[in-house]
């Protein structure tokens, strides 16, 4: 007994070290390569400045020079000045100030929207990929159908359906980007199912549900992050299209989309200011996404790094 007591208290240590070593490795091999990923540092800073800079402006009183909804004695239709950098608009309300908090509707509804569409097309995908047979041929049916028709169109319609607001706006975005995650995780599900360590777990009498969990979900996990930042890009786009056509928040709460839709009708007045910021905001954020999608890639993918240096 003594013997054993004294192996357990070497071995322990051994062990709990050999973990330690793992995961410092683990993170300076992930610190060293994101080190030369200048297109993913980039969108990262350019994302999480758009959100603290949103936060702020709809939570903390006073972030904005002035408040977005109730400031009513600006100039109208002033252009950029001094006390109003981005101008005013038809309704003396300071463009600067609603432009900080313009950015609420698209990022609740994008990053929503995306945490719907990934859940849902990703776990249909691993069924289907895994199971085979009449399930996946209706599955892949299904998807195929709905993504033939164009997203805008899709969610335009079923916004339409579902009533304006956030809530409807999420579903209905959500819903136009189930087929992509599906389709993703279905074509790497199919190419890890036949492997040989898939075999040998299937041998040993695992169940289906715990292989899919435990082994074959997280070989997915690189792909659907990497479609992830390049769909909240395009769902930027979209929670704008829609909120431009009257979708989205209620007047008068700033909206990008929104404000774009009020600032055409002065544009050949010379009011350029009023569509510009918010449409500059709406391309920034998107462009940030989709650097970020792109330094996903290239750091998940060497192969695709390699080839572009």
């Amino acid at each position: 007994m003594p013997e054993n007591t004294g192996q357990t208290k070497i071995e322990n240590p051994t062990f709990v070290i050999g973990v330690i070593r793992w995961i410092v490795r683990r993170l300076s091999s992930g610190r060293h390569a994101l080190r030369h990923q200048t297109i993913l540092k980039v969108g990262l800073a350019s994302v999480l400045i758009f959100m603290l800079v949103t936060v702020l402006a709809n939570v903390v009183p006073g972030f904005t020079p002035y408040d977005p909804v109730y400031y009513r004695e600006a100039p109208r239709l002033q252009g950029p000045s001094v006390h109003h950098w981005m101008g005013a608009d038809q309704l003396h309300r300071d463009v600067f100030s609603r432009v900080l908090a313009g950015g609420k509707a698209s990022l609740i509804v994008a990053f929503g929207a995306i945490a719907l569409s990934m859940t849902v097309g990703s776990v249909l995908g691993w069924i289907s990929g895994f199971t085979g047979g009449f399930l996946d041929r209706v599955l892949s049916l299904v998807m195929d159908a709905i993504y033939s028709f164009p997203s805008m169109i899709l969610a335009i319609t079923l916004v339409a359906m579902f009533g304006a607001g956030i809530g409807p706006m999420i579903w209905a975005v959500g819903f136009v980007y189930i087929p992509t995650y599906f389709r993703v995780t279905r074509a790497e599900v199919l190419q890890v199912r036949e492997t040989t360590y898939i075999e040998a777990i299937r041998a040993v009498g695992a169940s289906n549900t715990r292989i899919i969990l435990r082994h074959v979900a997280p070989n997915t996990v690189n792909a659907i992050m990497a479609v992830s930042s390049f769909n909240l890009a395009d769902a930027i786009l979209t929670v704008a299209a829609l909120s431009f056509l009257g979708f989205g928040l209620p007047p008068p709460a700033p909206d990008w989309g929104f404000d774009i839709q009020n600032g055409q009708k002065y544009l050949q007045s010379g009011s350029w200011w009023l569509i510009t910021f918010p449409g500059l905001m709406i391309i920034a954020l998107s462009l940030g996404f989709g650097l970020i999608g792109e330094g996903i890639s290239d750091l998940v993918n060497p192969k695709r790094r390699r080839k572009r240096v």
